[in-house]
């Protein structure tokens, strides 16, 4: 089942929450985002879609559609929906790209958004009790297009490559090399480069002729990008 297809099954499924789980809350999110700047309507429609209330514990149901990142276990967060929707808006860079690798699966909840935009998603996570969580969430909720790797992801995913972009939810001091190897010509990257309290959203384009172009979206903070696997 394709990306197209799996959206009205996961928006059936959970349009009749009450609260702050209800697709009432969810369209004040998307109006709140669309204030902020975020204009591609493909992104705003996807988290729209996702319940990001399934993404988190049960004691933060309550605070899931707020525009705030929240933990969710092993020194981890699920991004604010604003940042969330900034990287996937500067992925698709008002294109259609088909494959796309996300390091850093986390709660998965970026990984379900992006579902809903592209053909296939690729998504590495280190620690293998996330990842197996996120597997088993995604599948509950209907999506069928995400394949799932436990690996080091500073080393991408190079059985799959190349990418037409890749997307980082964790901030490294430096662009791993690695990646910007493993994207297609023409691909882009999205990653949070700097030290901790210091980082910014950086947009790394492959050229065709070779090389790279790179643009900075503003200051972000993220958990670090760290190697090996735990």
């Amino acid at each position: 089942m394709g990306a197209r297809a799996v959206t009205d099954v996961v928006r059936h499924h959970h349009s009749r929450g009450l609260g702050m789980t209800s697709s009432r809350v969810r369209d004040a999110l998307v109006e709140e985002l669309r204030r902020q700047g975020i204009a591609d309507e493909r992104v705003l429609e996807a988290i729209g879609k996702v319940p990001r209330h399934e993404f988190v514990e049960e004691a933060l149901k309550s605070e899931a559609y707020r525009n705030r990142a929240l933990p969710i276990g092993h020194a981890q967060t699920i991004s604010q929906p604003y940042t969330v929707a900034l990287m996937t808006e500067a992925l698709l860079g008002g294109g259609s790209p088909r494959r796309i690798l996300e390091v850093g699966t986390g709660s998965g909840y970026q990984t379900a958004v992006l579902s809903h935009l592209v053909e296939t998603v690729f998504t590495v996570e280190r620690i293998r009790a996330l990842t197996e969580t996120a597997r088993t969430r995604l599948a509950t909720l209907g999506y069928r297009n995400v394949h799932f790797g436990y690996a080091d992801g500073t080393l991408g995913w190079s059985p799959y490559a190349p990418y037409d972009g890749i997307l980082v939810t964790a901030g490294g001091s430096e662009v791993p090399a690695a990646l910007v190897d493993q994207l297609a010509p023409t691909g882009r990257l999205v990653i949070p480069v700097g030290p901790p309290q210091a980082q910014s959203l950086r947009v790394v384009e492959r050229r065709p002729g070779g090389g790279t172009r790179e643009r900075d979206l503003g200051a972000v903070t993220f958990v670090p990008l760290l190697s090996g696997k735990i």
